[in-house]
């Protein structure tokens, strides 16, 4: 049985400009000149520019934040016990996403849609508090999402702007190639991947042109309006 999956929108809190675009961030290289002014940058000392030192680059990205590793003890501390029945706690560098589970229920996909909307707003104040408690102790975002039985609904994830509008799973991958040494950056990391994929499949993306194709010529040769 396939999950059904929602997106709830507008966001619960705030969602401020990326914290990486702080001028004066430290770089991760072991050394590099002293740039001028700017945004912190690959190799570096504690310059205001952009430094090229000799080690593994590091963008905003790798900006230094709290280690997270308690985050699920804490969470399942912190949040109240009839809430959830299980609490899943993803994080990356940006974003801590809490996805609770409620108590299961035998309810068709509408009216499992309606309880988790109900959930959300007697939450709402509750959940604000312990985001901005959260948001204190990590320096990272925190998003909501909930399961019920087969739906699972995510409630507005970060978007890092430079991504435009990749949700958590696909920047937890281009950080996995970033920290891997395969990209400098997670703009260098979509680009390896839009070209790994193109390499893999060119022939499928050859017959969709071509299929493409065919549509405009049937188009073209159908009566004007």
């Amino acid at each position: 049985m396939r999950s059904h999956h929602t997106h709830f929108t507008p966001e619960d809190t705030p969602r401020p400009t990326e914290r990486g675009s702080r001028r004066g961030m430290p770089g991760r290289g072991p050394g590099g000149p002293r740039g001028g002014r700017g945004m912190g940058g690959p190799g570096g000392g504690r310059g205001r520019g952009m430094g090229r030192g000799m080690g593994r680059p590091g963008g905003w990205q790798q900006a230094d934040v709290p280690s997270a590793d308690d985050a699920q003890d804490w969470f399942t501390g912190r949040l109240p016990s009839d809430w959830f029945t299980d609490v899943d706690i993803n994080v990356d560098r940006d974003e801590i996403t809490v996805i609770g589970t409620l108590a299961a229920e035998d309810l068709k996909p509408a009216e499992a849609e309606g309880r988790i909307s109900r959930w959300r707003a007697d939450t709402k104040e509750a959940r604000i508090a312990i985001a901005q408690e959260a948001e204190a102790r990590y320096e990272r975002k925190v998003s909501w999402g909930v399961r019920l039985g087969e739906t699972e609904a995510l409630f507005t994830h970060l978007a890092a702007p430079v991504m435009t509008r990749l949700r958590q799973p696909e920047r937890q991958v281009l950080d996995t190639l970033v920290d891997a040494g395969v990209a400098r950056s997670r703009s260098d990391a979509l680009a390896w991947s839009v070209r790994l994929v193109g390499q893999h499949a060119d022939e499928w993306l050859g017959q969709l042109r071509e299929a493409m194709s065919e549509v405009d010529k049937l188009r073209s040769q159908g009566p004007g309006l």
